[in-house]
C-alpha cells in the first residue's frame, strides 16, 4: 500500500507531523506523495528530501532563546520578521535541493495575496518554497517566488488535499491540526483568562522583545497586543477553513491534532508535539495496518 500524505498548517502543533511520519515508517507504510501548507510544508519537504532526521534533531533542541536568535527584525509594515536567518537555517538543514528532483513527489502550498489564490510550488528551490509557505501574515514578511510575493499557505488552504490527486497512491491520509479542542474533548471547565494567558505568553515573549508589548500580571486580566490578537485570529480562521476543506474533499483517512494542543509559536515544545503525533497516529490510523495485510 502506498499513501499520499497531506500535512496541515497550524504553527508549532505541526511538529506532530514528525511523529505521524515516524509511525508510518515503523509500520512500513510507503509514502508516495506529500503536500503541505506552512509547517506542513516544512516537515513534508524535509521528509520528501530525506532530511527529516536533521529537522527533528534541530527542532528537539529549540528553546525560547534559540528561537529569538532566529528573529531578524524587519521594522517594515509588511511583517515583523524578515526571515533571512530562518532561510539560512533551512538551507543548512535541507541543502540546495530542488523540488522536482526529490525522491518523493512534493507540493508546498502558499498564497498569492494580490491575486487572492493559492499557489502550488512543485519545482525550484525547496528552501524557498518552504519559506514562502510559512510566511505567517504580519509576523513574517512575504517571500517572493518568480517575482510574486507569497504568504502562508494556511490562509486559503490549511489542509491541501487537491495537490495529491492523481499521484497514483492507494489512499490519501490527511493530518489536520484543527481538531476539536482538548478542553471540549475532556469536558473540563476552563478558566478563560488562564487559557488565554497560556496561549499569549510565548507570543508576547517575542513581541515584547521587539515592540515593547507586555502581558499583564497573572493576577490580572489578560491584555493582548495587536500581534497576539492577529495570531489568535489567524489560528481561528484557518481552523474553520480546514474543517470546511475536509468536509468538501474528505480524504480516505483523517488524523486530527487538537487545535489547542499548543500555541502557534510554542516551538520549544517539540518533544511533546512529536510524541503526540506518534500517539495519535497509533490511535487514529491503526486500521491502515489491516489494509496493509490484505
Amino acid at each position: 500500500m502506498k499513501v499520499a500524505l497531506v500535512l496541515g498548517s497550524g504553527g508549532a502543533r505541526g511538529l506532530a507531523h514528525i511523529g505521524v511520519i515516524r509511525w508510518l515508517q515503523e509500520q512500513n507504510i510507503e509514502v508516495g506523495a506529500v503536500s503541505g501548507s506552512s509547517i506542513g510544508a516544512l516537515v513534508g519537504g524535509a521528509f520528501a528530501a530525506g532530511e527529516l532526521d536533521q529537522l527533528e534533531a534541530w527542532a528537539r533542541e529549540l528553546d525560547k532563546l534559540a528561537l529569538l536568535k532566529l528573529l531578524d527584525i524587519s521594522w517594515q509594515k509588511t511583517g515583523l520578521v524578515k526571515g533571512h536567518k530562518l532561510q539560512k537555517t533551512l538551507k543548512k538543514l535541507l541543502g540546495d535541493q530542488t523540488i522536482d528532483t526529490l525522491p518523493i513527489s512534493f507540493t508546498a502550498v502558499a498564497t498569492d495575496i494580490q491575486q487572492q489564490k493559492e499557489v502550488w510550488l512543485r519545482k525550484g528551490s525547496l528552501a524557498d518554497a518552504i519559506r514562502a509557505s510559512i510566511s505567517l501574515p504580519l509576523f513574517f514578511t512575504p517571500f517572493e517566488v518568480n517575482h510574486v510575493p507569497l504568504i502562508d499557505g494556511g490562509v486559503l488552504n490549511p489542509v491541501p488535499i487537491a495537490p495529491v490527486f492523481g499521484e497514483g497512491c492507494d489512499r490519501i491520509v490527511a493530518v489536520s491540526l484543527s481538531g476539536e479542542s482538548q478542553n471540549q474533548l475532556t469536558h473540563h471547565p476552563v478558566n478563560e483568562n488562564a487559557k488565554a494567558k497560556k496561549q499569549a505568553d510565548w507570543v508576547s515573549a517575542i513581541y515584547q522583545k521587539v515592540r515593547g508589548l507586555f502581558v499583564s500580571d497573572a493576577s490580572q486580566s489578560v491584555e493582548w497586543g495587536p500581534y497576539e490578537i492577529a495570531d489568535l485570529a489567524f489560528d481561528s480562521m484557518q481552523n474553520t477553513i480546514a474543517r470546511q476543506k475536509l468536509a468538501a474533499y474528505p480524504p480516505d483517512d483523517k488524523l486530527e491534532i487538537a487545535s489547542d494542543a499548543c500555541g502557534m509559536l510554542e516551538f520549544d515544545r517539540a518533544q511533546e508535539m512529536i510524541d503526540l503525533g506518534y500517539k495519535q497516529a497509533q490511535n487514529q490510523l491503526a486500521h491502515l495496518l489491516a489494509s496493509q495485510q490484505v
